[in-house]
């Protein structure tokens, strides 16, 4: 694997654009809502919408001469997202990009006509918004951001680096996961193969980490895998901080984790993801229906290593692994 710089994507506040013809009346625009669970961007954290200013690019679209964005930002507050759909739905949009599965569960609920375009879970028809992945129907197409298959890899890559991990806590938020007893039997099933020990720890929210992570201390957890849900992915700070206090190596899927201080991350590349949902977004503009988009699966992958982090709690990673890495923080 080459190693490279990755920018990532967390929330999916977008600038939308197409290619073609003269501009149109500023009122005629094809307007986009945008709904993410995070919060804005801003100076301090790396843009979030690169992916999917990559794929404007490409694609020749600029904002404000020929679409308009609606964007609103949960600011990690899920309670928040059935109202703000709403506001899109009332807004008349033509198209909803939902990221991830809380801003999508919600976007469904508020609407049933307006296509809506997503990156979000691994098993959309298991999940239940798409009738199969070749032909989803209703009005929802998009990309999941993994696959059923993958669940246990986690576990591999960290018995692979540890050697001697017997008891994985498995951190993840229930709300955000609408396969997660799916999820939690594949990775069951993997621990079994790997002679591993889980222990499940399901969190509502932000206030339920700490509670999580004493109950890991009190059985012993040795390593952590932290399922990169909504929730995961807001709190990363805490949960690297607590993954320090207590030296247990972590593990998860988005490199904004690794960036955070998780140990290592292996997942998809969200800007490729960001890059591929714009496709979606400029094939309905012209008229295709969602339905009939055929829901596509990652196919980039990155392994990220946090070597300040394996420092920090005490653990020498194997050399093969760092040669593996797509990128190494050090």
């Amino acid at each position: 694997m080459r190693r490279r710089e990755v920018p990532f994507v967390l929330t999916f506040g977008l600038a939308l654009v197409p290619r073609f013809g003269r501009a149109q009346p500023r009122a005629n625009l094809p307007r986009i809502g945008s709904l993410s669970f995070g919060t804005a961007p801003s100076g301090a954290t790396p843009d979030p919408a690169r992916g999917f200013a990559l794929g404007l690019g490409e694609l020749g679209y600029v904002e404000g001469q020929n679409i308009l964005i609606e964007r609103r930002f949960a600011g990690g507050q899920p309670d928040r997202l059935p109202a703000l759909a709403a506001e899109l739905v009332q807004l008349k949009v033509d198209i909803i990009v939902a990221g991830g599965p809380g801003p999508l569960q919600a976007a469904r609920k508020a609407t049933t006509t307006i296509p809506i375009v997503t990156i979000a879970g691994s098993d959309p028809v298991r999940e239940g918004w798409a009738q199969s992945l070749a032909h989803p129907g209703g009005n929802v197409t998009g990309l999941t951001v993994t696959f059923p298959e993958l669940a246990s890899k986690y576990l591999e890559l960290l018995k692979q680096t540890l050697g001697q991990v017997v008891r994985v806590a498995v951190l993840y938020a229930p709300a955000d996961m609408p396969a997660a007893p799916a999820v939690l039997l594949e990775l069951e099933a993997g621990a079994r193969r790997l002679g591993l020990q889980l222990q499940v720890l399901p969190v509502k929210g932000p206030a339920d980490i700490d509670a999580a992570f004493a109950l890991a201390r009190l059985q012993q957890a040795q390593a952590v895998y932290a399922v990169a849900t909504n929730v995961v992915v807001t709190q990363r700070e805490q949960i690297a901080a607590l993954c320090a206090s207590d030296k247990l190596p972590s593990i998860s899927e988005f490199a904004q984790l690794a960036r955070a201080g998780l140990l290592m991350t292996y997942g998809a590349d969200l800007d490729d993801l960001g890059r591929r949902a714009i496709v979606y977004v400029d094939k309905i503009l012209k008229g295709a229906r969602p339905g009939d988009l055929a829901i596509e699966r990652p196919t980039k992958f990155q392994l990220i290593v946090n070597l300040k982090s394996a420092k920090a709690i005490g653990i020498q990673l194997p050399q093969s692994l760092l040669l593996r890495a797509d990128e190494v923080i050090r």
